[in-house]
């Protein structure tokens, strides 16, 4: 299979030569009668010269002679009855009787008459043209013929010259397009090039060309192209990263929630293989024992809630009932348990009371959430601070980096370095969930290694 330059070189050589010899050819016969008709008009007004001044039959031959001298041409005179009168280059008395020639009869009804032949006289093919004329009140003829040796001879070099420009046009056109080709073939290879880096992955460079209007609108349209590949790899390779991101995250989930629940059961299945088989243990360890169950039991229990919560959290199925509530006292409801579970550590209350319209087990949860965090993660004291438009919850403990700011109010989302949002990471997606229902924003202050503040502006 040929290249398109290939195509378009070869396809313009033939029609070069078809083109060469077809203008050839036309050449040819065009100016052949063109100058066929250039001598037979010369011809014509030679005999009308000749006319002119034949007044007397008696000085033909001397005319005829200083015509012949002067124009090289054969001149004869024909009287009526086809006789010749006068010859220039043959004796008249061995000339046979014109009458019937074809240029005598044309000129008969014609005034002018012409014909192409060979001359038996002498032995040479010549080109002959007749006018009848009235001389002394009778009709004579006078022909004059040129030899057409001679035309031919005129006429090839009148051809050859014709030739010779078209032919030398016809080279320049030849390799006006040859350059045109190589020209083509350099942009369609760039093109080709283009589309193969373009297939193998996003070229480093942008094609161009300023050659033709078509070339300039392929090289634009193949950019914009790899601009659009180019954006789609980027997305597909951020769907790539979060699907990663998301597997990653699942199997730290389900890490986790095993981990939750692994403690819990190892617990509960202890004491009660204890309780199975130690039929003589005393009372007060029973009830130990089936108080531990008991409380690893509500501790799973509690895990399995709060998965349901934050799955109609997420889902924006999740209820609320508002009344009137008192921030402290629900402060204090949620730090209650968080007392003894955090012995070593004191949680400080500040500010004036305020009351809010909200979802008390809700926002309860919520504040709790916030304050086991700040106690897991501080070894120092946690102060809560009520003003008229924020609950601010402030630790000095390890703090989050900033880089992780705007990532840990996402479900199950875990900070790698101190776990932060608890252990399955729905702490503060939890919070953040229910501080929308209540049209709260949660605004988080940290500086790493200083602590945190975590803000709830109603």
């Amino acid at each position: 299979m040929l290249k398109i330059h290939q195509l378009f070189l070869r396809t313009f050589i033939i029609i070069f030569f078809l083109i060469f010899l077809s203008i050839s050819f036309t050449t040819y016969f065009w100016s052949k009668n063109i100058y066929m008709e250039q001598i037979e008009k010369n011809l014509s007004q030679n005999i009308d010269s000749i006319s002119l001044v034949l007044n007397n039959i008696k000085d033909i031959e001397k005319i005829v002679n200083k015509f012949k001298n002067k124009t090289n041409l054969r001149i004869t005179i024909i009287d009526e009855k086809g006789n010749v009168i006068t010859e220039s280059d043959k004796d008249k008395k061995s000339m046979d009787n014109h009458l019937k020639r074809d240029e005598i009869i044309h000129a008969r009804y014609d005034d002018y008459g012409k014909s192409i032949r060979f001359s038996d006289s002498i032995n040479k093919e010549l080109l002959y043209v007749a006018k009848k004329i009235k001389l002394n009140d009778a009709i004579y003829y006078i022909r004059l013929a040129d030899y057409t040796d001679k035309i031919q001879e005129n006429f090839f070099k009148l051809s050859f010259h014709v030739i010779a420009i078209i032919t030398l046009f016809l080279i320049l056109a030849f390799f006006a397009t040859y350059f045109i080709s190589i020209k083509i073939k350099n942009e369609t290879d760039a093109i080709l090039k283009y589309l193969i880096d373009l297939s193998d992955g996003r070229p480093n460079y942008q094609i161009s060309s300023n050659y033709t209007q078509e070339f300039n609108k392929i090289a634009r349209f193949l950019n914009k192209v790899s601009s659009k590949l180019s954006k789609k790899e980027k997305q597909k390779s951020k769907q790539t990263a979060k699907l990663k991101l998301a597997n990653r995250q699942k199997d730290e989930i389900i890490s986790a929630i095993s981990h939750e629940f692994k403690n819990p059961i190892a617990i509960i299945s202890g004491y009660s293989e204890t309780l199975l088989t130690d039929l003589d243990l005393p009372e007060n360890m029973r009830k130990k024992f089936l108080h531990k169950i008991q409380t690893n039991g509500n501790k799973m229990s509690q895990i399995i809630d709060k998965l349901r919560l934050s799955l109609k959290l997420e889902e924006g199925k999740q209820q609320i009932t508002t009344q009137s509530c008192s921030i402290k006292k629900l402060c204090d409801f949620a730090v209650s348990d968080l007392k003894d579970k955090y012995k070593d550590h004191e949680i400080t209350i500040e500010g004036e009371d305020v009351i809010l319209k909200l979802d008390e087990t809700l926002m309860e949860m919520a504040i709790s959430n916030l304050v086991e965090n700040a106690l897991k993660y501080s070894e120092n004291d946690v102060i809560i601070k009520i003003t008229p438009s924020s609950i601010s919850i402030i630790d000095k403990g390890i703090g989050i980096d900033e880089k992780e700011l705007d990532l840990i109010n996402r479900k199950f989302y875990r900070v790698s370095k101190n776990g932060w949002n608890n252990s399955l990471g729905l702490g503060l997606f939890i919070v953040q969930s229910i501080l929308s229902l209540h049209n709260f924003k949660l605004e988080i202050k940290s500086k790493l290694h200083q602590g945190s503040e975590f803000i709830i502006k109603y």
